[in-house]
């Protein structure tokens, strides 16, 4: 007999199906970035989104932040963007002689930073550090994140020149990182007839009233109290150990990769599952929710080996190859 969610929980849980159908709405044809942004933000990580220009990824974002009670700020990435272009400084007030710190557009509550991979590395590190420790410090004082705190950057993988790529340590930080593909031709023709409809446009865009930050934070403590049995608690870590151990399960796997996912890859597959399950409208954790997230959790966390660069092995196939050979319990 199937668990479904308890009662405290379900309108919680039907606000967020509204969201979900409403993000659908007006994000055609991207239903896999809407489900995972609403992971990140149940999950409270960040993720990295990786596609060509046009495919709705600002869109997305601006809409979510629209739909909840956070201010939204866009960041372009320029390779002449310095750090305290993120963070803020301390501006000196000549009236009285003192310094006065500007906070920058990092204090916001959701962030897009388009083309994260154009800014320097001093620029990436400023962002990264601030999405793992949850504060910036500005000479000798620190100065704490809001608590509603989502990043969502992005990364165009068809112009490579001129671009800093992010190192596979800082990588780690990201809950996520999503690749997207162009819709279909149903969907095209849906996002055509959309556009040109400027009035459903508009009541698209009206239509949802924001969920509250207690409402945010309610569903977000629900979705991570879904429970894990132990049988798929340890499934999960295997999952996780056999990208570190790979020569245990297979000998041409431990060719193809030189380094596995960190802890946090750990945490972050556990939670990501979680919010998956609580989205489906169950209060407990199936093979499938780790099946359905393991690919955007670890796909930035494993480091391939010249070996298998060369041979066009990516991280996806490997994560496949993990699925079928770590059974479920």
């Amino acid at each position: 007999m199937e668990i479904v969610l308890a009662d405290t929980t379900q309108g919680l849980h039907a606000q967020f199906q509204m969201l979900a159908n409403h993000l659908n709405e007006r994000i055609i044809g991207q239903e896999k970035l809407v489900n995972q942004l609403l992971i990140a933000l149940l999950s409270d990580g960040h993720l990295l989104v990786e596609g060509a220009p046009g495919l709705a990824k600002t869109t997305a974002i601006k809409e979510l932040a629209r739909c909840i009670d956070g201010d939204f700020h866009r960041i372009q990435f320029t390779p002449d963007l310095l750090p305290a272009d993120l963070t803020g400084t301390d501006i000196f007030r000549p009236q009285d002689g003192s310094f006065v710190f500007e906070p920058g557009p990092i204090f916001h509550q959701v962030l897009l930073a388009d083309e994260i991979n154009r800014a320097p590395a001093k620029v990436q590190s400023a962002l990264l550090e601030a999405m793992g420790e949850r504060q910036v410090t500005i000479g000798r004082k620190t100065y704490p994140l809001p608590a509603l705190f989502l990043v969502m950057a992005t990364q165009n993988p068809l112009e490579q020149e001129g671009t800093y790529p992010l190192p596979e340590a800082q990588l780690d930080r990201f809950l996520l990182y999503i690749t997207l593909d162009y819709p279909d031709a149903t969907s095209e023709r849906a996002i055509l007839a959309l556009n040109r409809d400027a009035k459903r446009l508009e009541a698209t865009t009206q239509a949802f009233t924001p969920l509250s930050q207690a409402q945010l934070f309610a569903a977000r403590e629900a979705a991570q109290a879904t429970y894990l049995s132990p049988a798929l608690d340890e499934y999960l870590v295997q999952l996780i150990i056999a990208t570190r151990q790979p020569a245990r399960y297979d000998n041409q796997l431990a060719t193809w990769l030189r380094y596995g996912a960190s802890p946090r890859g750990t945490i972050a597959l556990d939670k990501a599952a979680k919010a998956h399950a609580w989205l489906a409208g169950r209060d407990y954790v199936s093979p499938e929710d780790i099946h359905a997230v393991i690919f955007p959790v670890l796909r930035h966390r494993l480091i391939l080996s010249f070996e298998a660069q060369a041979e066009g092995i990516t991280s996806d196939s490997i994560i496949h190859r993990l699925l079928t050979l770590v059974t479920v319990p």
